[in-house]
């Protein structure tokens, strides 16, 4: 099969190698759409990588033994390899499971574990129904495009009575608009790139801040009548960012970081957390028996198909990264079977 990988500097392409075999319930997949999500960064920074992606949307063709999956479902494959029998994995919350699989180990191989490839495989309760009528470009938004500001939202109990704040309109941001417009909540996006600040308001954004502005706190307070957000996401991972959160949040708000950052956040605990009585919490994905939830977004928003701004060969997997890393990109999907 063919996969693509990235061998320096500002270099991606394909190599082939070996299809990856069913094994138990591990099944194979063949991959029809798998987005780009942060693969960029690697790229940039010249971060060789033989494994490239974590999301995808596919076809069963391929099984061990009777199991959950048959060949020809149309599937949505779920992020990570987790153990599935701890009690994290048990209630659905797998993405946070600290007994993953030696996947080289179990499987006899290496391949099969990236989805920026032709095949790829995956335990069969890690894979999700596709609704007949939803394609598998629309399907895989159900990964990190929609899936981390779901959980958030669901976590925060986001309603229609809420005014929402997110910080970062790149693909994960502008799925978080789609989010919070679809449970009905007015919608606040703080973000300072042209193309992205564009795309939020074509997703219905009520209002978009420069975060840059000194005076961004104040404008998003004038938004609110002097209260401040009923809840706010951070999807840029940066401290600023994370920052304004936390001082736009009203009294009794709610906070959500969703962003990966790695940067040491200054927080108060009696201005921030006590005097404001904030609830801060950390969200990466959604339980996964929320995945018809989900689905339900995906279906009934017409919204939806404005998160996808790209959709390519495998081939042109530099020009896709080069694209990704310029940030004038919504969601980028590659298509493993199409024709340069």
């Amino acid at each position: 099969m063919r996969k693509a990988v990235i061998s320096g500097e500002r270099k991606a392409g394909l190599v082939d190698v070996p299809d990856p075999q069913p094994v138990q319930n591990w099944v194979v997949v063949k991959v029809h759409a798998a987005p780009v999500c942060t693969e960029y960064k690697a790229f940039l920074e010249g971060q060789k990588s033989d494994f490239l992606g974590h999301e995808a949307a596919g076809e069963v063709v391929a099984v061990a033994q009777p199991s959950r999956v048959k060949m020809g479902d149309r599937v949505v494959v779920q992020p990570l390899y987790p153990c599935g029998k701890c009690e994290l994995c048990v209630a659905g919350e797998y993405i946070h499971c600290e007994n993953g699989y030696d996947f080289d180990r179990f499987t006899g191989s290496p391949e099969g574990k990236a989805t920026m490839a032709q095949y790829l495989l995956k335990p069969d309760w890690m894979l999700s129904p596709i609704p007949e009528a939803v394609s598998y470009e629309r399907a895989s938004l159900a990964c990190c495009a929609l899936g981390p500001s779901f959980g958030a939202f669901n976590t925060m109990g986001v309603s229609a009575f809420d005014t929402v704040l997110i910080a970062g309109a790149g693909p994960v941001g502008l799925g978080a608009v789609i989010n919070a417009r679809f449970r009905g909540a007015r919608v606040i996006v703080a973000e300072s790139v042209p193309y992205r600040v564009e795309k939020a308001k074509e997703l219905d954004a009520e209002a978009v801040i420069d975060p840059n502005d000194s005076g961004a706190v104040e404008k998003i307070r004038e938004l609110t009548k002097g209260k401040g957000v009923d809840c706010a996401l951070d999807c840029a991972g940066n401290v600023p960012a994370e920052r304004l959160c936390i001082d736009a949040a009203c009294r009794k708000g709610k906070v959500a970081f969703v962003g990966e950052c790695h940067a040491e956040l200054p927080i108060r605990v009696g201005p921030d957390l006590l005097r404001k009585g904030l609830t801060v919490l950390g969200n990466w994905h959604y339980n996964l028996a929320d995945f018809p939830l989900i689905m339900q977004v995906i279906q009934r928003l017409p919204l939806v198909g404005k998160l996808i701004s790209h959709i390519m060969p495998l081939g042109r997997i530099q020009e896709a990264l080069e694209l990704s890393a310029s940030h004038q990109t919504a969601k980028v999907i590659l298509k493993p079977w199409e024709d340069e």
